[in-house]
């Protein structure tokens, strides 16, 4: 038994599921670069009030899920480690000024959130998500480009089967008179409501037609519906974002109900969802419309939309589909000798190698030449080149694990040699 486990509701990613991690990240990273949102890193953690003010104090995120932290010394705030990305990119908006630059900022964070969460599949306390922003651009073709951008994402990944759910959620002109008759049908059904619920009928009716709890489903089902109570400026923003998806020919389903779990959205809901695998935990991301939030963290009122798609959720579903991309690359080949004392020879003809960009191992342990080239086919190298005899003649023998077969290439060819056979995938 091991003395120590990662924490509960945490994973080690072991090279074999890296390897379909790396390739998801960098299908993302090289949408990042296509679509023009350039990088921005920010804090693992903020202060707690970011959440709090941003995410909505009434919030599943906010009451039960955040991992607050407690400072030191002369440091009296309260920090929380960030459980999405978009409160803290609106922040540094704020902090550095960037209501100066061209408008909208584009923006794109991959790296990983925490929120204390009951573990369950695709669901863990530390997780990694791909978030996209544009802030300072209030039209509805902004929306249009980010949703077929995740689209994008789930296609050049290989998941297939994906469609967008879509709502509009309104906005501070049109949403409260909807959320009176909300709290209206609700509570005329308050004895049939879940402890929760009922609490939530008090702070926050919205959030009910979020709710998980099977006992809701009819409820939610026969609930007035948000975008018929659209204002008309809302009501056309909305037809104009489905009137550009229709032209990019993104599938697209209307979700009445969707409203998502965060306070800070307006106007337009979307989440990314499997056909056919649409339970609680098969939603694969989603954003929306945040037109308040800046105002909200201290800047000037300026309008934003955003993403999170959960690299975790798009690996699990590869892997489901049968479409992880199989085991990690291989080592192109590894430095093995005849003789077992030498060490230094095979590092250095191994750094050379390296040096050249060319993924190369030395064989550093003290043993037969046999021993040496099992290991190098057990861990998959396409080739072991053999230091012998022959290096004081400036060659060496290039041995083809897969096929068996042997040759003699010269030293000063080596690099040349082994580099075409990785562009062509040719070996022997």
């Amino acid at each position: 038994m091991p003395l120590f486990r990662a924490p509960r509701g945490t994973r080690d990613l072991l090279p074999a599921l890296h390897a379909p991690w790396e390739r998801v990240e960098a299908v993302a990273r090289d949408l990042a670069r296509r679509y023009g949102y350039p990088t921005i890193e920010t804090p693992l953690f903020e202060q707690s009030g970011v959440f709090e003010r941003a995410i909505g104090s009434d919030t599943d995120v906010v009451e039960k899920e955040l991992f607050r932290l407690q400072s030191r010394g002369e440091e009296q705030e309260s920090w929380a480690l960030r459980p999405e990305a978009t409160a803290g990119i609106v922040r540094a908006y704020v902090q550095h000024g960037m209501r100066t630059l061209p408008q909208p900022v584009r923006l794109s964070l991959l790296g990983p959130m925490f929120r204390y969460d009951r573990p369950q599949a695709g669901r863990y306390r530390q997780f990694w998500q791909w978030d996209v922003e544009a802030i300072g651009d209030p039209g509805p073709a902004i929306d249009a480009e980010l949703i077929e951008l995740g689209y994008r994402f789930y296609s050049e990944a290989g998941v297939e089967g994906v469609k967008v759910h879509l709502n509009s959620i309104g906005d501070p002109a049109c949403r409260p008179a909807y959320l009176e008759r909300l709290a209206e049908y609700f509570s005329a059904h308050r004895a049939a409501l879940p402890p929760l619920e009922r609490q939530r009928l008090e702070t926050n009716p919205l959030r009910l037609l979020d709710s998980k709890d099977p006992e809701m489903e009819v409820l939610i089902a026969q609930a007035p519906r948000l975008v018929e109570h659209l204002c008309p400026a809302c009501a056309e923003h909305f037809a104009a974002v489905q009137a550009h998806l229709a032209v990019l020919e993104v599938p697209v389903r209307l979700e009445p109900t969707l409203v998502r779990g965060l306070d800070y959205y307006t106007r337009t809901a979307f989440e990314y969802y499997r056909e056919g695998a649409e339970g609680q935990q098969q939603a694969l991301g989603g954003g929306g419309r945040y037109d308040g939030l800046v105002e909200l963290l201290g800047g000037k009122a300026t309008p934003g939309i955003g993403f999170a798609l959960g690299i975790d959720r798009t690996v699990l579903a590869l892997q489901e589909q049968d479409r992880d991309g199989g085991a990690p690359a291989g080592t192109l080949a590894v430095v093995v000798g005849a003789d077992p004392d030498d060490t230094a020879g095979r590092l250095r003809l191994a750094t050379r190698l390296r040096a050249a960009g060319l993924a190369v191992r030395a064989d550093l342990g003290r043993r037969r030449l046999g021993r040496q080239l099992e290991g190098a086919a057990r861990e998959g190298a396409h080739f072991a080149v053999i230091v012998g005899d022959e290096m004081a003649e400036g060659h060496v023998q290039v041995r083809d694990l897969p096929a068996g077969t042997q040759r003699t290439e010269p030293l000063a060819d080596l690099e040349r040699y082994l580099r075409r056979a990785e562009a062509s995938h040719h070996h022997g």
